[in-house]
């Protein structure tokens, strides 16, 4: 289709409300992927994720415990961290924590570089590469509920605020 925008989720940690509003909205959007970039935190969180109508790709968070059975819930599509995938001619790395993201940005081999854990959203372009940190969607932390989208064909990110 037309529509080259994905979506991009992290540290969701078991907030129900959220999710479904993010969910929601992804499915307005028209979305074709949804990234989630770690701490999900409990297996009941995926069930929401049902009615997303894309595509749904995770990694794990570090504060994701049981992994065997996010694994059944999510049907495999959690994958260990650093997750590096191709996605409609892109090259895409997705991972938690922040300690690889500058490295892997200098190194030229990517187009997006995604990643969560700090819960303060970031959209940066580095290297030919978009960073984007799609902040919190839980809101705990900040009190502020955040998710992302990228456009594939321009290499623009937006973050989304959920109220």
């Amino acid at each position: 289709g037309g529509n080259m925008k994905i979506g991009i989720i992290s540290d969701t940690h078991d907030n129900i409300d959220r999710i479904k509003q993010a969910i929601s909205i992804f499915n307005e959007e028209g979305v074709s992927l949804v990234i989630h970039a770690g701490d999900y935190i409990s297996p009941f969180s995926l069930i929401p994720f049902e009615d997303l109508k894309a595509e749904f790709i995770g990694i794990y968070g570090n504060n994701d415990g049981d992994k065997v059975l996010l694994n059944t819930c999510s049907m495999g599509r959690i994958h260990p961290q650093p997750h590096k995938f191709s996605y409609s001619g892109k090259k895409i790395v997705v991972m938690h924590e922040h300690f690889l993201v500058e490295d892997l940005a200098a190194s030229g081999n990517f187009d997006l570089i995604v990643y969560g854990h700090t819960h303060k959203e970031r959209v940066e372009k580095k290297n030919g590469a978009l960073i984007i940190n799609p902040g919190e969607a839980g809101h705990w932390l900040y009190g502020k509920a955040t998710i992302g989208t990228v456009d594939l064909v321009t290499m623009e990110g937006e973050i989304i605020v959920l109220d």
